[in-house]
């Protein structure tokens, strides 16, 4: 049976300026983005240019910070955020969620493409191979805090794994490795290659929302449920409740996104 590392969250610390690992993952998701769409542009795979996508991020760095604070405060903690309102600027406080920056992402594309008169569904399928090596980033930052840990599992379980930060020494899922492979790496996988011959518009984001959905209902039976507007559910937990619209939406999408094409 394996123990978490106990990782010191801050990376490094200069003076009072303290520059912690899960912000750092931050930047390498922001970085791979540009990197990845950069490459993109050059193989003539992108309705924008270098330039546009510069600013792109800009306004999906907005959506995934505002949405993601947002999200948290309504769909998991809104008692406390209603008792404690100035606590949701306090974002270095932590508590992001990811189907609230998700949402954000979403407006702010809107706001985007119309900036630009560019087809909103050009720019989501764009954009959809780029983000899952930046969300398995922000999973390695949940994994070197110890947090957001997994369900109690069998000790026999060759890579079962102690939290201490879960209060206990009990065995347990490393769940959040186990988003690195699926929402992350595998979903990565699957929209490259799905996206190096065109596809029908709203196609990619549309097996985006299924993957991602699907992937995250997944790990979520092995993952600790959060708290949620709902409770703690240990049969169907918040992050399942909010994957399963995004199912339904992504095979609405290819079905139209299909459709469209024959006609």
């Amino acid at each position: 049976m394996l123990t978490h590392p106990q990782f010191d969250p801050v990376a490094l610390a200069i003076g009072p300026v303290a520059i912690h690992w899960y912000g750092l993952m931050y930047l390498l998701a922001f970085f791979q983005f540009i990197a990845l769409g950069r490459w993109r542009i050059r193989q003539g795979q992108a309705p924008m240019n270098a330039e546009q996508l510069d600013d792109l991020l800009f306004y999906g760095v907005l959506g995934v910070i505002v949405g993601g604070r947002l999200g948290q405060v309504f769909f998991y903690e809104p008692a406390h955020y209603l008792a404690n309102p100035l606590e949701i600027l306090a974002v270095w406080k932590g508590g992001m969620s990811f189907h609230g920056g998700f949402l954000g992402v979403l407006v702010a594309m809107s706001l985007w493409a119309r900036k630009t008169r560019l087809p909103w569904l050009a720019v989501t399928d764009f954009i959809a191979p780029l983000v899952p090596l930046g969300l398995a980033a922000g999973r390695v930052g949940n994994f070197i805090n110890g947090e957001l840990w997994g369900r109690i599992t069998d000790a026999s379980l060759p890579w079962a794994m102690i939290f201490p930060q879960s209060g206990s020494f009990e065995p347990r899922h490393p769940s959040q490795l186990y988003h690195v492979a699926l929402e992350g790496l595998a979903l990565f996988a699957l929209l490259w290659l799905l996206t190096t011959k065109p596809r029908p518009t709203g196609f990619a984001s549309g097996v985006f929302l299924i993957g991602y959905g699907a992937f995250r209902f997944i790990t979520e039976f092995f993952r600790e449920p959060d708290h949620g507007i709902f409770g703690q559910s240990y049969l169907v937990s918040m992050g399942q409740w909010l994957s399963l619209p995004m199912i339904v939406a992504g095979i609405a999408l290819i079905v139209f996104a299909c459709r469209k094409k024959s006609l």
